[in-house]
């Protein structure tokens, strides 16, 4: 129940919040961790972290302005992969901060960058980090929103940047994965 009370405030509270400039903004959305978040060793369950995450990607649609056209269009968000890495555990009572940003696309996929950064009196350090490849689906068409009709109904034309290491690899290891299944 607490991811739906999560999304509700989140809802809530969106059009009091910045908007982002896509897609190049980053979304910034602090939380705790809450008895429900634990897992048997005590720490926020592995499987948390990526349902969190879900939370950074709705708030960048809602507040740059795409949520509005997905909608009207019935699109649905699909992610189709994802790398985590486990850097520091989050305990119970733990503040921490999601950063999610979009860091690369191709005509029809977008690889968004999540971070979950733990505060501390010394500041934040990073708890996790994951790339997740995914698109938005046009069910009347049967296929993934070109990238530039998305940036099209916010009035912009942008170029992908070029991949950093990391996502390069992160798109092959994705790749190796579809053909060997």
């Amino acid at each position: 129940m607490n991811l739906w009370l999560r999304l509700l405030w989140l809802l809530i509270t969106a059009p009091w919040r910045p908007r982002l400039d896509a897609p190049f903004g980053a979304s910034s959305l602090f939380f705790r961790v809450w008895p429900h978040d634990l897992d048997t060793n005590g720490h926020m369950n592995n499987g948390r972290y990526l349902t969190i995450m879900d939370l950074g990607r709705a708030d960048f649609l809602l507040r740059s302005g795409l949520w509005r056209q997905v909608r009207a269009q019935r699109w649905m968000p699909v992610l189709s992969a994802s790398k985590v890495r486990f850097r520091r555990e989050l305990r119970l009572f733990q503040r921490f901060r999601l950063e999610s940003r979009v860091v690369w696309w191709s005509d029809t996929r977008f690889v968004m960058e999540h971070r979950l950064l733990a505060g501390g009196r010394a500041g934040e350090t990073l708890a996790a980090i994951a790339l997740v490849l995914g698109g938005l689906y046009d069910r009347r068409e049967r296929g993934f929103v070109p990238v530039a009709r998305l940036f099209g109904a916010l009035g912009r034309t942008v170029e992908a940047p070029s991949p950093s290491p990391e996502v390069a690899a992160f798109i092959e290891a994705e790749k190796a994965l579809k053909q060997a299944a």
